[in-house]
């Protein structure tokens, strides 16, 4: 007798079983559902079942068999409710074996072709789609087809393929040993022991899968926090600054020319002068004077708070360009460069004389004859970033860029032939010598004109000889004043324009913006003659030869 009061069967059932409850092989009828409860089919004819060693069918009262109750106990069988009539057959009697189950071949299933009785039709209680299959005896059972594997999925979990343990509940082993093996599954009693060897290695997993998740999640809490901040810092905080003005570490720094508030800020925070472009710029808004910080070369320290940077930028102690100071000439400008690169002097004057043509001139301020320096006019006044390390040739060709862009941005072609001059060569030498001759800067238009009205062929007073000493000084490489009338009549040089008619060959020095202007603007006020009545600042103008007579006379007097 078996704990379900089936007889001594080698493999009870289980009430979860879908055969539990059935009535056997033997012709019997199943007298209680699943779970235990009766089935009534008032209306229904009950079929008559046959032998399984011939196939033949035969009523209930051909042949009985002992009928057991699920506790073990024999009970009577059921009469059916109606008899098929059917003529008696010789059909050899079955044989079964200890446990009631028949022996020998089997038929086909009986259930296959069973005529309705009465003309009706059978219900099929096997036939339903979410209906069990027919039970069969132990010797004709086939093992239960294994399921197919579901369809991978782009997502791997894991060599499990399944839930992780932490999320599953790999763990529960341990915690289910006290449950009844009767409320556990008949896999778990058959394969417990494999699942339960491996809780020790599952534990482990999950613990490094617990902290590998507390690590990611803590990571991305602690960058989306930086993150978080570095934006509110950005939209709303203040900008990180240095305190005080310096650590006492000086620093030379070169800014770029056209260089706004953001990209001197970024020069200043790679040198180390301050900690934030941000702090920079906001400084620099805040200084009424901010706005007029130029390119060229600085000295300053590091870790300067923005606003003390700002104040030693516009600082003249601060500057450390190269200055070229207007009218300079080309052979002052190259002793300037030597002394900043610290090389050899004379080492720029032969670069100046060797490359000229590679440094940038433009195509109208080369090839003209007789010029002394063909550089002379295009080394622009202004200020530069020239530093130690540097070339000679990279100096220069900074500055005749930006002696070239400024005489192009006031279209020097174009208005050089309204003034009456053959090209902008021209138009550059009429400005070298407004910048030689004029002492201040309201006299620079005024010169101007004394040129033009000189230059005229209608000029009877001095015959277009412009009688100049600063070209008579330039072509001696000299700057005087007094000079003997005889010395300048005796000198027949190109640029001597006491002996020579219009200009001179080419610029005698660099003239700065306002003497640019003053050559494109002259007065109109019949100027032609001009004394320096001083020697030094004082220029007076006269219109007739009379007029100069008496400035001379008063020059000569001081």
């Amino acid at each position: 007798m078996t704990e379900y009061g089936r007889g001594p069967g080698s493999e009870p059932w289980h009430p979860d079983d879908p055969l539990y409850g059935d009535g056997g092989w033997g012709g019997q009828q199943a007298q209680q559902s699943y779970g235990g409860q009766p089935q009534y089919h008032p209306q229904q004819p009950q079929q008559q079942y046959g032998d399984w060693g011939t196939g033949e069918q035969h009523g209930y009262g051909d042949q009985s068999y002992p009928q057991y109750d699920e506790y073990g106990q024999q009970y009577a069988p059921q009469q059916p409710q109606h008899q098929q009539h059917q003529a008696p057959q010789q059909h050899q009697q079955p044989q079964y074996d200890q446990n009631g189950w028949p022996t020998g071949s089997y038929p086909q299933d009986p259930y296959a072709q069973q005529p309705a009785p009465y003309g009706g039709e059978q219900s099929d209680y096997y036939g339903a789609p979410e209906a069990y299959p027919p039970p069969e005896p132990p010797g004709r059972r086939r093992p239960e087809p294994e399921r197919e594997p579901e369809p991978g999925t782009d997502w791997d979990p894991g060599p499990d393929q399944g839930e992780h343990a932490f999320f599953a509940g790999g763990d529960d082993e341990d915690g289910r040993d006290g449950e009844p093996d009767d409320r556990r599954g008949r896999g778990e009693r058959r394969g417990g022991g494999d699942r339960r060897g491996g809780g020790k290695e599952k534990k482990r997993r999950s613990g490094l899968a617990c902290l590998v998740v507390v690590a990611v999640f803590g990571g991305g809490l602690a960058g989306v926090s930086y993150f978080g901040y570095q934006f509110y810092q950005d939209r709303f905080g203040s900008a990180p600054d240095f305190a005080g003005s310096g650590n006492g570490e000086q620093v030379t720094v070169t800014i770029p020319k056209g260089s706004g508030g953001y990209a001197i800020g970024q020069v200043l925070k790679k040198m180390g002068v301050v900690k934030s472009v941000d702090a920079f710029v906001a400084a620099q808004a805040a200084n009424p004077d901010g706005k007029n910080i130029q390119d060229g070369v600085y000295t300053l320290q590091k870790e300067m708070s923005a606003a003390s940077a700002v104040e030693l930028m516009l600082s003249p102690k601060s500057r450390d360009n190269l200055i070229i100071a207007e009218g300079k000439r080309n052979a002052a400008v190259y002793e300037l460069i030597d002394a900043r690169l610290e090389v050899e002097k004379g080492t720029t004057a032969k670069v100046a004389e060797t490359r000229w043509k590679t440094l940038g001139l433009p195509d109208w301020a080369v090839n003209h004859p007789n010029v002394k320096d063909p550089l002379e006019g295009f080394l622009f006044p202004s200020s530069y970033a020239v530093a130690k390390g540097q070339k000679p040739e990279d100096v220069l060709r900074q500055m005749v860029a930006r002696a070239t862009e400024k005489y192009e941005s006031l279209d020097f072609e174009t208005k050089a032939k309204s003034l009456g001059l053959e090209g902008p060569w021209e138009l550059v030498t009429v400005a070298s010598l407004v910048q030689a001759e004029g002492k201040t800067h309201d006299d620079f238009r005024k010169m101007s004109e004394v040129i033009y009205n000189r230059l005229k062929p209608t000029n009877t007073e001095t015959y277009q000889l412009l009688q100049f000493d600063s070209t008579f000084n330039y072509l001696k490489g000299e700057s005087n004043i007094d000079i003997a009338e005889s010395e300048i009549k005796s000198n027949k040089d190109p640029y001597n324009t006491y002996t020579n008619k219009g200009l001179p060959p080419g610029p005698i020095g660099n003239p700065g913006d306002d003497a640019v202007k003053a050559a494109l603007n002259p007065t109109s006020d019949g100027w032609i003659y001009f004394v320096a009545t001083d020697g030094v600042n004082k220029t007076e103008f006269a219109r007739t030869h009379d007029e100069f007579l008496k400035l001379k006379d008063k020059f000569n007097a001081r």
